[in-house]
């Protein structure tokens, strides 16, 4: 039997999607061809948040899945709405890589001169980043990979921050030159994480595809992910997250940090995985009573 999985056309979105498509050959024997789809958030130059968050890379994906278009598609799982799609199912989470955060630049964060120029698309790292330095000058970026690495080797800025994983998919581990460990700094939820996605209808092509599953990623997104909707949080809210399975004991840690870099609150809880939703929610659920909720309302202007 032969599949037609859509992705983003970006190299980093058809190389992760190209990955998934040969282990599920390698694993049933059907073929997969892959079909690019351009998305709302490959044409627009605005910030994420401006255009409806993460969900702009993802709507126009699911729409070819739900038309019949495409049998199945490949996601970053951090960009995900943590809001059900009608139906759409999660087929399968194949095994996360690494999800740490990465400086690309001449130098490590510590070594960077005052003021210098950083540029990241997320409002997580920014935050995170001012709490580290207080003296950089954090700023907005967009683009794919590819594109910031240029404007970071050409002078524009000092240094860029990308997903590790994504880095090491489109082999640009040479650009890394410091990976930060979640002490530092807490990963987007979902972070090194992918998503395999198809119609909630097609029991048949539901079971070829939990052959990709990884039951230990799984539970650690779930808990991520519950955490994040629970704080009512988005790609434009500074919530960073990070689940790991230790000994069958799921141990999540959860960070909402203010936009200045002034004020964290972080925290964490452990559980059985099976109740990795249950965890994201009660963790959640501790950091509003320590006032998280209004920490994310702040903004500095």
């Amino acid at each position: 039997m032969r599949f037609e999985l859509g992705t983003r056309r970006s190299l980093m979105a058809m190389t992760q999607a190209g990955l998934v498509a040969d282990a599920l050959t390698a694993r049933t024997g059907h073929e997969v061809e892959l079909v690019g789809v351009t998305t709302e958030g490959d044409i627009s130059k605005a910030d994420l948040a401006q255009i409806g968050g993460t969900g702009v890379f993802v709507n126009g994906l699911r729409e070819k899945v739900l038309r019949g278009e495409v049998d199945f598609a490949v996601h970053s799982l951090k960009d995900l709405p943590t809001l059900p799609a009608e139906g759409i199912a999660l087929a399968a989470v194949p095994p996360r890589d690494d999800p740490r955060d990465a400086l690309c630049g001449p130098a490590k964060l510590a070594d960077l001169p005052r003021g210098a120029r950083v540029g990241t698309g997320s409002p997580r790292r920014m935050a995170q980043l001012r709490a580290l330095r207080h003296d950089l000058d954090v700023v907005s970026i967009r683009g794919n990979a590819d594109t910031r690495l240029r404007k970071a080797a050409e002078g524009e800025y000092d240094a860029v921050v990308l997903a590790y994983a994504g880095l090491a998919r489109i082999n640009r581990l040479d650009a890394v030159s410091e990976v930060f460990d979640p002490g530092q700094m807490l990963p987007a939820p979902g972070q090194g994480a992918l998503a395999v996605e198809c119609r909630a209808d097609r029991p048949d092509l539901i079971e070829i595809l939990a052959t990709l599953d990884d039951r230990a990623s799984r539970a650690a997104v779930t808990a991520e992910r519950a955490l994040l909707a629970t704080l009512e949080g988005g790609c434009s809210a500074p919530v960073g997250a990070y689940a790991a399975l230790e000994d069958r004991t799921l141990h999540l840690i959860g960070v909402v940090a203010g936009y200045d870099g002034e004020r964290q609150i972080r925290l964490s809880e452990s559980g059985h995985p099976d109740k990795a939703e249950r965890l994201g929610r009660d963790l959640a659920a501790r950091m509003i009573a320590e006032g998280a909720d209004q920490l994310m309302g702040e903004r500095t202007s």
